[in-house]
């Protein structure tokens, strides 16, 4: 009798595939050394031919199945195919086990250890006493249902929208495309679906309060917030209405600092903030030094918003002006090169402050007669004041086929992850009028990418190099092509944002949504999908990384992969490369390896920073992307970077000195 069905650890009947055992041999006779695929196809077929003679009459289970890999195995004498498909029994079993002790409860999952431990902690929903209530299954089941509802306001029905959440399920399930966090955790519980915000900073008493009123709440439900506070007046200046003298926006960041800090417990993950003063501010010199003292202002990054002014004035070595807000007139004139290499040497001291290139942060505004003041709080997306987005990731690793882009499955997910990310615009829910009014307006979605890196090393292909650098161009430039087809077609169905008369598209274009697509960081997601966050690249090989006190060891499998088709994995090899964390003066390794696997700090800021100008092109709104630099870096190389990043069309730039502070998020 031919199987047909297997009965899965969780009870779960789902169809036989005896391709499964065909890799899962292959991989067992990979590790020992044996090459051969006639012999794996040769072994599978006798293992089918057992199950064929013993199941007759039942269904076989997932661990009979394995008994007969096992004992076909030592039957036709390969003893040490056996032996190492054995010990994977064995480690994938143990493994299981600490899964559930994870979970506290058994549970059948693609998802590793460290995955496991984020999602638990992050995103799955648990009663008043801390006790889990979904699966990790039921948790992406949760947020594609949810979402799917959605589309009931457009007429779909209840058959159809099973269909689609089914789509969305198995787009997040297959880890090809992750929303943002707060999608994970809220949807279904509070529906407060934008990871971000940019909220306004008024120069008066009662409107200050109020932005931080507004930052409480949407804190409370996880949210992080973006500020400017360069309409505040700086400080010892007059307020003539009171006759009172100004605290200045140094003051009032750490007031909003310490409020965050109050609440940082609340919700289920860590406040994240921006605050940026324009270069012009009377206070700047103050602000560029204001983390100068690692222990202080803790829960903001700090940008220096940059016009093209100022940089023409620090290219020609000139002074520039330094503007009262309250009465847009200058107040004095400084150096431009003298502050320009401050805020230069304060990020080689300690990575603070960043930079917003804000002139052309705006350069491409589709919305008329608006301005954004600045960004969210990790730099990727620049909003309007009281403006919010929901956030989501494709994974690029999974987008390869025949060492080559699967063009189609990107286009798909694509497609899928634009019209998950509109409903979300639907169903969101946020307790701030101002803020659910102009997300509803403007429809603005946060489609980006992770899991470039680990496209590159399929590929074949060095990050540090021209062909990375086309390769990312190409990518994204493919996503944003499909990203606008994909709105224009929600348009035509469902109707143009209502923002549309008002922008650039009038007349020219059908669009859903004002702007889809920026580059996020992706940490957490992706560690769940065990691959390379956003466009950066690996920083080890095999390294170690905290989260939320745990020490969680990563190892990259395509390296791991590579290592073995090249017959030079070991146990010894890898001990080595963790202690070195680059691979690329190990000579024990073959040269195209080396090549291609490069890591963060194999590369040049050269690198770094055209690759961030690459994937610019193609980018609505900005990129979250850290330039590494190594401890021993020199202030002028940091300088030298700020100043290509502006000339490549860069529109941010953050810095990091490896060592440059005592706590770091990733350790060799």
């Amino acid at each position: 009798m031919v199987i047909t069905h297997i009965r899965k650890r969780s009870e779960e009947i789902v169809l036989f595939d005896p391709d499964r055992i065909r890799v899962a041999i292959g991989k067992a006779a990979e590790s020992v050394g044996v090459n051969n695929k006639k012999l794996e196809k040769e072994l599978t077929e006798k293992v089918v031919q057992k199950l064929e003679n013993n199941f007759s009459n039942k269904i076989p289970d997932v661990e009979a199945i394995q008994d007969i890999v096992e004992n076909t195995l030592i039957d036709e004498g390969q003893v040490k195919i056996a032996k190492s498909y054995i010990l994977y029994r064995q480690k994938r079993a143990e493994m299981r086990k600490e899964k559930e002790n994870i979970l506290g409860k058994k549970i059948e999952t693609k998802f590793s250890k460290n995955a496991l431990m984020i999602i638990k902690e992050k995103y799955l929903i648990k009663t008043k006493k801390g006790e889990i209530k979904e699966s990790p299954q039921e948790m992406f089941m949760r947020v594609a249902r949810i979402v799917a509802e959605a589309e009931k306001a457009y007429g779909k029905s209840a058959e159809e929208i099973d269909q689609t959440a089914q789509e969305f399920y198995e787009m997040m399930y297959t880890m090809q495309f992750i929303p943002g966090g707060r999608v994970l955790a809220n949807a279904g519980v509070n529906n407060q679906l934008c990871n971000c915000f940019v909220l306004p900073l008024e120069d008066s008493t009662k409107k200050i309060f109020a932005s931080l009123y507004t930052k409480a709440i949407l804190q409370r439900l996880g949210g992080g917030s973006g500020f400017s506070f360069s309409k505040l007046r700086h400080k010892g200046s007059k307020a003539y209405e009171t006759d009172s003298i100004a605290s200045g926006p140094i003051a009032f960041l750490k007031l909003f600092d310490y409020a965050s800090s109050l609440i940082i417990q609340s919700g289920n993950r860590r406040t994240a903030n921006m605050g940026s003063l324009s270069i012009h501010h009377p206070d700047i010199i103050d602000f560029i030094t204001c983390k100068d003292n690692p222990e202080l202002l803790t829960n903001f990054n700090v940008s220096v918003e940059i016009t093209d002014e100022f940089m023409n004035a620090v290219m020609h070595n000139l002074e520039y002006d330094l503007i009262d807000p309250s009465s847009n007139k200058e107040l004095e004139r400084l150096d431009a090169r003298k502050v320009f290499s401050l805020f230069v040497t304060m990020a080689w001291k300690n990575g603070d402050p960043g930079v917003l290139f804000i002139d052309k942060l705006n350069q491409n505004n589709p919305l008329k007669e608006t301005r954004m003041e600045t960004t969210d709080p990790c730099g990727e997306q620049p909003l309007l004041p009281y403006e919010g987005i929901p956030l989501g990731g494709i994974n690029l690793s999974l987008m390869v086929k025949n060492n080559d882009v699967n063009w189609d499955l990107l286009k798909k997910t694509v497609h899928t992850s634009v019209r998950f990310l509109d409903n979300i615009i639907g169903i969101v829910n946020i307790p701030v009028e101002e803020v659910q009014e102009i997300i509803k307006k403007n429809r603005r979605i946060g489609l980006g990418i992770m899991g470039f890196a680990d496209m590159l090393y399929q590929l074949k292909i060095p990050y540090n190099s021209v062909e990375g650098e086309n390769m990312a161009e190409k990518v994204m430039k493919f996503i944003q092509k499909e990203a606008y087809n994909a709105s224009e077609k929600l348009a035509h169905t469902r109707g143009n944002f209502p923002n549309w008369d008002k922008s650039i598209y009038q007349g020219k274009r059908y669009l859903r949504n004002l702007s889809l697509t920026c580059i996020s960081p992706t940490g957490t997601r992706s560690l769940i999908a065990d691959t390379s966050p956003g466009i950066e690249p690996n920083f080890y090989l095999i390294y170690q990384q905290t989260f939320d006190k745990n020490n969680l060891l990563k190892t990259n499998p395509h390296f791991i992969n590579a290592l073995k088709q090249e017959g030079c994995y070991s146990d010894e090899l890898l001990y080595k490369i963790a202690q070195c964390g680059s691979i690329r003066n190990m000579k024990e390794i073959p040269i195209e390896l080396r090549k291609v696997f490069v890591v963060a700090h194999d590369i040049s800021a050269k690198w770094h920073i055209r690759m961030q100008a690459a994937f610019q092109k193609n980018i609505d709104g900005a990129i979250s992307k850290t330039i590494n630099f190594p401890k021993n870096a020199a202030i002028k190389e940091i300088e030298d970077a700020y100043i290509m990043a502006y000339n490549l069309g860069c529109k941010g730039m953050t810095v990091y000195r490896d060592g440059c502070r005592d706590k770091q998020v990733i350790n060799l």
